[in-house]
């Protein structure tokens, strides 16, 4: 029904073989670098622009390593049952092609990076080596992989601070590091549990996780990550906001983690696959969390909203810093 309906209203963009090979859908993890500026409280058309660019050339450089790791697993995708339909394991783009696009959208991004500010394609060389080393090792190499995932998070906050001339707070990064951390050991939670409802792994790293210590690392992770934005948020005494009233937003943010937790919860995960909703559980594909669960969508919009109001209640003078 939804095919022929797309049909008759025009092309699915997506559906594209050439944009279906750089993951579109995968780009809202390039977001984040806009939390600088509005972490930093600059909200002006230069930082706007800025995060702009820095997001475009993040989806450019992120792309050209799908297209790059489409190519290398092309004979396994081949045979398996989902990635078969992967534009180049499937045959509709050729691997030259294919290998042509990585190099452009790869060299584009870093080019005109380093011609925005030097930091910035600093950070997308940095970037890219460790999405190398993620793919040739990291990926199957126990509790490196989840740093990795992390790492790659923190290089894209650095690249929005750079790209909008943003001085970060040491206690942003550690809170987006924590929150990258988090959001990965989520990631194989749901992953390991999918892997015993389907009984078998897709990745390998997952014969040395188990439930108890993804359990120990995500309790150990959750309360840095809430600790660290607490720091923050108390103001500019602790190098963090620039006003204390940012602590009315810690809520959020607590609601928004333990909603995280109960999406990834083993229980929870059961329910909804007996249910028919979903097999494994959203948090295996954090990247869709935002666009698919109203409860945490609506908890960052209430977030940005109270963020914002207190804003312009400091810039009016009506709140002290």
């Amino acid at each position: 029904m939804s095919d022929t309906t797309s049909d008759k209203k025009g092309i699915n963009i997506l559906k594209i073989p050439y944009v279906a090979a750089l993951r579109p859908r995968q780009w809202t993890k390039n977001l984040i670098v806009f939390a600088a500026p509005l972490f930093a409280f600059q909200f002006t058309i230069q930082s706007l622009l800025g995060g702009i660019l820095a997001f475009a050339l993040f989806c450019c450089a992120s792309s050209s390593f799908y297209l790059l790791n489409d190519i290398a697993d092309v004979e396994s995708d081949r045979v398996h049952p989902v990635k078969c339909k992967r534009p180049i394991a499937a045959g509709l783009i050729s691997i030259p092609v294919a290998t042509a696009m990585a190099i452009v959208l790869l060299t584009s991004a870093i080019g005109f990076g380093w011609l925005r500010a030097p930091a910035l394609g600093i950070t997308i060389i940095g970037y890219s080596v460790l999405q190398v080393a993620y793919n040739l090792r990291l990926k199957r190499t126990v509790i490196l992989d989840v740093v990795a995932i992390s790492l790659g998070f923190v290089l894209r906050a650095c690249a929005g601070a750079a790209a909008t001339d943003v001085h970060v707070s040491p206690w942003f990064l550690l809170c987006t590091a924590m929150l990258a951390l988090f959001l990965g050991i989520e990631k194989r939670k749901a992953e390991l549990r999918l892997a015993e409802i389907q009984g078998k792994r897709t990745r390998s790293v997952l014969k040395r996780y188990s439930p108890m210590l993804l359990s120990r690392m995500e309790n150990t992770v959750t309360t840095g990550t809430i600790m660290t934005y607490a720091l923050w948020s108390s103001g500019p005494k602790l190098q963090g906001a620039t006003t204390s009233w940012m602590m009315l937003t810690i809520p959020f943010v607590m609601y928004g983690v333990f909603r995280y937790q109960l999406l990834s919860d083993p229980n929870e995960i059961a329910r909804r696959s007996d249910l028919g909703q979903e097999k494994g559980g959203k948090t295996e594909r954090p990247e869709e969390i935002l666009l698919t669960d109203f409860p945490i969508l609506l908890t960052v919009i209430a977030w940005l909203v109270l963020t914002v109001a207190i804003l312009l209640l400091k810039r009016h003078g009506l709140i002290p810093s």
